[in-house]
């Protein structure tokens, strides 16, 4: 693996979203002097808080996953996550509603799962579901730790026994297809693919290695933290900062100081912050611009979808839990609306989300919150005037969901981030989702986090490898801070251990 060269002893970390402050507690415990500049007025970046009104909104990533990983993350510096951080293992982990009315909760225990599959759609697809879970299993060993959670300077550094386990796997043919070899139930296809658009991908074209992130949420278990998803991010700043890390908050870098080939100092609007090395979780087309360079690629990065999100906060008492899927009757039109046309779903699909299903504390007494998120094409494919559209499509959003699932539901407390908040933010095409994740855009070859043309600056962030996601920016962050120390040896926490010992 290679490494920036010459003297890395102090260390500017630039952004304190998740990568960053992972990258900051792994450069921390291993003896490193770190700086984190930041230009918001505290830690989350994308994971940020809105409050109002007694309401506490996440305005970032909702589902949480893997919490070995952001384990891992407070252990880098001697810190403990149970000290800082309190979790709920949600169960079901989501609830799966369609448009023919029915419903499935998605349990991460296999037997529940497997009893709730047969009650919904017989005792064939159950035990499909049951070789799904153990071909899910089996990816995730195959592809994790070599092909996700390590750093590989070439294409080359695949050729491995792992990747022919992969590709024995099935891991090279398309996710709805695999997927289909389990499953023939529709409803149940959907719940096990529909994460492909996580990855910016349409079930029928994304690579059944991705089925990982099914594993992620359908295995591993999706959990909550208290106090709302920008918890986390405030949790790793306290212990990076318990480990010596001094945070710069409030401030924006406007430039780097060059000495050659090296980065030796980081330039904000009235100060000069010396380093040995960079990194740098900015979009990857900012810390490009940065640098002075540009990416040489023969094709351009395509930008995943984005969404609009529409956070809503009222009295009223539903039978909904934490995380719903709502799918829409529409399937396949619904990804080539929203990657290949570039226009707004017809049938829409909705993710909705009720963080006081288990933190009352987010809201007032007696009320409720709820964050609905609809997916909407990116600028670069569908350019709109979304300062102009947003209240009006989060109105038919709204209706929807009254339709589906809250009837009745008139919120006291609206909030709505779409496109153009994000594109303000910084972040490309108006997306907070980065970069898709085709083949050409994954692994060795996503924009690598150690660019070319500087000796000493490191990328990280959802738009570098691994990807976009709580966990895999958790990663970038680690996999960013081996590029200046050279690998430490992950020993598993105790989140793995039970993991494993559940399976």
């Amino acid at each position: 693996m290679r490494t920036v060269t010459g003297p890395a002893d102090r260390v500017v970390v630039v952004g304190a979203g998740l990568a960053g402050l992972s990258a900051a507690l792994h450069l921390a415990g291993r003896g490193r002097e770190v700086v984190v500049v930041e230009r918001d007025a505290g830690p989350g970046g994308r994971t940020g808080r809105v409050d109002l009104e007694g309401y506490h909104l996440d305005t970032g990533p909702t589902v949480l996953t893997m919490p070995s990983i952001l384990e891992d993350t407070f252990a880098a510096a001697g810190a403990d996550l149970a000290a800082h951080l309190r979790l709920t293992r949600l169960d079901p982990a989501y609830t799966a509603r369609f448009a023919d009315g029915s419903a499935l909760d998605v349990h991460t225990d296999g037997d529940r799962m497997a009893d709730a599959v047969r009650g919904f759609a017989g005792p064939g697809e159950a035990a499909g579901y049951r070789r799904l879970r153990d071909w899910l299993t089996r990816l995730h060993r195959a592809e994790f730790d070599r092909f996700v959670a390590a750093n590989t300077d070439s294409p080359l550094g695949l050729l491995s026994p792992d990747l022919a386990r992969l590709v024995a796997l099935g891991g090279f043919r398309r996710l709805d297809r695999k997927i289909g070899a389990f499953l023939h139930d529709e409803r149940l296809k959907r719940v096990f693919t529909f994460q492909a658009l996580y990855a910016g991908e349409s079930p029928m074209r994304a690579l059944a290695l991705y089925a990982v992130i099914s594993y992620m949420d359908t295995v591993g278990g999706v959990y909550f933290p208290e106090g709302g998803m920008a918890a986390v991010p405030r949790a790793l700043a306290a212990a990076a900062a318990d480990a010596g890390v001094e945070f710069r908050y409030g401030t924006t870098v406007t430039a780097l100081e060059r000495r050659g080939r090296r980065v030796t100092a980081v330039r904000t609007e009235g100060e000069r912050v010396a380093c040995d090395a960079v990194v740098l979780t900015t979009e990857p087309h900012e810390s490009y611009r940065l640098l002075g360079r540009a990416p040489r690629r023969p094709v351009p990065l395509r930008p995943a979808p984005s969404a609009v999100v529409l956070h809503a906060g009222g009295r009223g008492t539903w039978p909904v839990g934490h995380h719903t899927i709502s799918f829409g009757d529409a399937w396949e039109s619904t990804f080539r609306e929203l990657i290949t046309d570039g226009t707004r779903m017809s049938d829409p699909s909705l993710l909705i989300t009720r963080p006081t299903a288990t933190d009352p504390a987010l809201a007032p007494a007696g009320r409720e919150l709820f964050s609905i998120l609809a997916p909407v094409p990116n600028l670069a494919r569908g350019p709109r005037d979304w300062d102009a559209e947003a209240e009006s499509y989060a109105a038919e959003i709204l209706e929807h969901v009254r339709a589906r699932l809250l009837p009745g539901f008139e919120p006291e407390v609206r909030h709505v981030l779409s496109p153009a908040d994000w594109q303000r933010r910084g972040l490309v095409a108006g997306t907070p989702f980065s970069y898709a994740h085709s083949f050409v855009q994954t692994g060795p070859f996503r924009p690598r986090n150690l660019p070319p043309g500087t000796e000493n600056a490191v990328l990280a962030g959802g738009g570098t490898v691994p990807g976009v996601g709580v966990p895999t920016v958790l990663l970038s962050g680690r996999l960013a801070a081996d590029r200046i120390t050279g690998t430490r040896p992950r020993t598993p926490t105790t989140v793995d251990l039970a993991a494993e010992g559940a399976r």
